[in-house]
Order: structure tokens, then sequence, then C-alpha cells
């Protein structure tokens, strides 16, 4: 007689409820087919950029919703200047309509990697298990990530260190095809990056970084008013620096706010080289604008009234119109939209205790596009 086996107990994805996938697009969703494994039990928040009419197919089973200009001109009115056209940092209107506490957010372009053991890479389990586990900002560990199996604090990092810091934002590398800027791909086009390290840091309090977008998690409620993508694209005279804006406005206020920034794995495989001449017309302001940015963001530092990130961003957007105007009216601009930024952030996001206490008016309608049949 065949013994009866207990029916196995499913297992619940972890932040099943608590995250969303965000993905700016202008193509149909064929690349989720290879990410369904991970994916699927998640809501997906999907931007479509450049024609609102264009129709966008997303694969059968997924559980997501779509926005598109259109909805992001009703949803924010003349607040929709600061969501960026025809470029991908238009992606932070998803972070700015998602009401879960976490993000991952993923180009169209990238696709399972797998390790040197020929395993797939859950991508997005690792940057689960990176936002949940402390950073160490304060103090560099020689075996790297002190909170992986098998890793532990060594010998001489001081015990008062020991407890961390919550982890805002898990940066996530690439193989294949590198995030190389226009003169790098010019110089070397054939250059595919095969190299896995098998490491996760947290990057140092005072130090800076080039903060990708296309492979990125992070804690909405600890850092989300910050992760905005700046002004890009269309109308701007500046394109391909939106993840890096962020990541440089995001870490200044990390380091004020004593948060983490870890960076390494989980890989994915960017499988597409953009076009570097077309590259070069968008970034070569940048280029050259960078050489006084990165000083700026090197120098800042926020008064002690600064306690939260809409406080420290609104006082960023100062410094930014009064220290970097000066190197091109843009500057100017993109103060301004940090602010306007700010205000949908907190149009869309009111805090608990405002929420209740205010008068009874008509809430902000958030709705996506229908989908398609």
């Amino acid at each position: 007689m065949a013994a009866n086996h207990p029916a196995p107990t499913p297992v619940t994805p972890p932040l099943k409820d608590q995250l969303d996938i965000v993905i700016p697009t202008i193509r149909n969703l064929d690349f989720l087919e290879q990410w369904r494994p991970f994916f699927q039990p998640y809501h997906l928040i999907i931007v479509q950029d450049g024609d609102p009419t264009k129709t966008i197919r997303v694969p059968e089973g997924f559980d997501y919703e779509l926005y598109n200009r259109n909805d992001v001109n009703r949803i924010l009115g003349p607040k929709a200047s600061c969501i960026s056209f025809k470029d991908s940092a238009c992606r932070c209107f998803g972070f700015l309509v998602s009401k879960k506490k976490y993000i991952f957010t993923i180009d169209d372009d990238c696709f399972v990697a797998k390790d040197p053991s020929g395993h797939e890479i859950n991508a997005l389990a690792q940057h689960i298990q990176n936002l949940l586990t402390p950073s160490t900002p304060f103090f560099f560990n020689t075996l790297y990530d002190p909170y992986r199996e098998g890793a532990d604090f060594v010998r001489g990092y001081p015990f008062s260190f020991r407890e961390g810091v919550p982890t805002a934002i898990s940066h996530g590398l690439w193989l294949n095809i590198p995030d190389y800027d226009a003169p790098t791909q010019l110089v070397k086009p054939l250059e595919r990056n095969t190299r896995y390290v098998d490491a996760v840091m947290t990057i140092p309090k005072g130090t800076l970084f080039p903060m990708c977008g296309m492979n990125l998690g992070f804690d909405r409620e600890l850092i989300g008013p910050a992760m905005y993508f700046g002004l890009m694209g269309d109308g701007q005279p500046i394109g391909r620096y939106d993840d890096m804006w962020a990541g440089w406005c995001c870490k200044v206020i990390c380091d004020h706010l004593s948060l983490g920034v870890k960076t390494g794995l989980p890989y994915l495989w960017h499988s597409k080289a953009s076009n570097p001449f077309v590259n070069l017309k968008k970034e070569y302001k940048g280029i050259y604008w960078q050489e006084e940015i990165i000083p700026f963001f090197q120098s800042v530092a926020f008064p002690k009234e600064c306690t939260t990130v809409q406080k420290c961003y609104i006082e960023l957007s100062k410094m930014v119109k009064e220290k970097l105007s000066p190197v091109d009216p843009y500057f100017q601009k993109l103060a301004d939209a940090m602010v306007t930024w700010i205000e949908a952030w907190e149009d869309l996001n009111p805090p608990p205790q405002a929420a209740a206490a205010a008068k009874p008016t008509a809430p902000v309608k958030v709705e996506p596009s229908p989908k398609a049949k």
C-alpha cells in the first residue's frame, strides 16, 4: 500500500506583498518570459515611454499596471513637468505611484544571468537579501558583507559598529555589455564583462558612486523621495545621467541620515549595446558638467534640521540652484523640478498623520491605462 505523503507546503516568495517591480519601456515585454519563475509572484508597474497610443504587449499571467504619458499628465496635472519623456528616467513615475515598501527596477534588455557554476541567478532574491540585512558604511569590513552566509566581521572590527545601519539601496551589476559611457564604448566596442565577482559590499560614508538604474533595488520608505531621476531626454540638454543624478543625491542623503548603500551581487545579463554615437550626443554635456557636479556633491553638508529625506532633498535643491546654476541654466530648471517632484511625492504619499488630519478632499486618482486585450 502506497504511503500517504503530505503535500508540500507552498513557499511564499519573500516580500511578495511588499515589493513592486518597476519597468520603463517602449516595446513589448517579451523579456519577462525568461524572468517568469522569479517575477510572476510579484506586482509589476510598467511605465510606457514614447507614443502613448502604442499598445505594449505583456505576457499572460503577470499581475501588472501600465501607465503611459497620458496617465502621467492626468494623475500629476501641472506637476507632470518633472517626469522625463523619451528617456528611461520616466521610471521614477513608477516609484511615485507605488504603495509598496520596496522597489526593484530593471531595464527591458536585461535577462537572467548564470553564476560560474551554471545556475540561474535570482537577482530579485539577492536584492531582497541585501535590503533586509544591515549595511556598514562607517568602517570597511575586509570580508565585504559580514551578514552573508560564511562571512563575519574580521578581527579588529569595532564591536560598536557591528549592528550596522538600515540598508536603503541595493545596486546590482551586469554581465556581458558593461555600463560604459560613450567615449569608452567607442574605444572598446567589443569589450564584454565576463568577470563574476561573488561579493556584496557597503559603499563607505563620504564616497560617491555611479549608480546604474537597470538592476536596482531600494527601500521606498527609507529613501524613495530622493529617488528622482531628474530631467532628461526630450527637450533637455542631457541624457543618460538620470540614474547617476539620483545616485549622487541619494548617497549624500543616506550619508547624512546614516543609511546604507550596497553594491555588487546580483548580476544580470545585459544583452544590448546602445549606439555610442547616439549616447555621445546625449552625454557630452554631462561629461563636462560632472567635473563640476562631483565636487559639488562632495562638498554637500546638510544642517541638523534636515531630519527627513524630503527636508534633505528640498535643501539639496536649493544648493543645486545656488552652486550649479552658474555652470548652466539647466540646473536652475532641474532644481525647480526637484521641488516639484517632492510636491508630487507628498500629494500621492501623504504621511499617515497628515492624511488623518487633512480635511476631506477629492483624492488624487491613480489609475493605470486599461490593459491590452
